[in-house]
């Protein structure tokens, strides 16, 4: 039987709202039966290092600030360099989210960015796998993926609400995005595992 799926959320926030995106994804990872641990990038601990290089999945998450995650964010990537000289991440699955005022705004690009970031590593990584919520006029502002995102999960607070606004649909999207990160890791575990007997 192939082991749980560890699963490392490494995540910054600066307010609060991306910190209840981290705990809906880390619920809905735990839901579909992965060992989940949250990490702050910006506190991050030689124990934590230890966490994500021994991590089956790593989920990258901040806040998007002036078109890009923010610069805490930015120095934990900066610091992952040694980690990729010796492709110490290689084939660990991994995803994002984040959260931004706007509606739009540049939350795809800070996806991007966290997918680049990824495949640097040669990590694989796990989309939203969901259709855009609220694009017809019979769909509301309560679907899942209401903002249409597709490379990850992405919430839109307003700029003067506190954690406990963020969006309810917002939430229950990054609990979906915790569940398909757990649930697409024990599928690749899996298959390793039973490549491995078959070899």
């Amino acid at each position: 039987m192939s082991k749980k799926p560890s699963v490392v959320i490494a995540y910054y926030s600066g307010f609060g709202h991306t910190d209840v995106l981290a705990q809906a994804v880390e619920r809905g990872a735990q839901a579909a039966g992965a060992d989940v641990t949250l990490v702050r990038v910006d506190s991050i601990t030689d124990e934590q290092w230890q966490l994500l290089d021994n991590a089956d999945a790593i989920v990258f998450g901040s806040p998007t600030y002036m078109g890009s995650a923010a610069g805490k964010f930015h120095v934990f990537a900066e610091a992952t360099s040694k980690r990729w000289a010796a492709s110490a991440w290689k084939d660990k699955l991994g995803a994002g989210f984040t959260n931004a005022a706007c509606k739009a705004g540049d939350k795809h690009s800070t996806l991007g960015y966290f997918a680049t970031l990824a495949a640097q590593h040669q990590m694989n990584w796990i989309n939203l796998g969901l259709h855009p919520g609220w694009h017809t006029s019979t769909e509301s502002e309560n679907d899942l993926n209401r903002l249409g995102y597709f490379n990850g999960a992405a919430a839109s607070t307003p700029a003067d609400l506190p954690p406990q606004d963020v969006s309810k649909a917002d939430i229950a999207t990054a609990e979906h995005l915790g569940e398909r990160v757990a649930k697409h890791t024990a599928v690749v575990l899996a298959g390793r595992e039973a490549l491995s007997v078959t070899a």
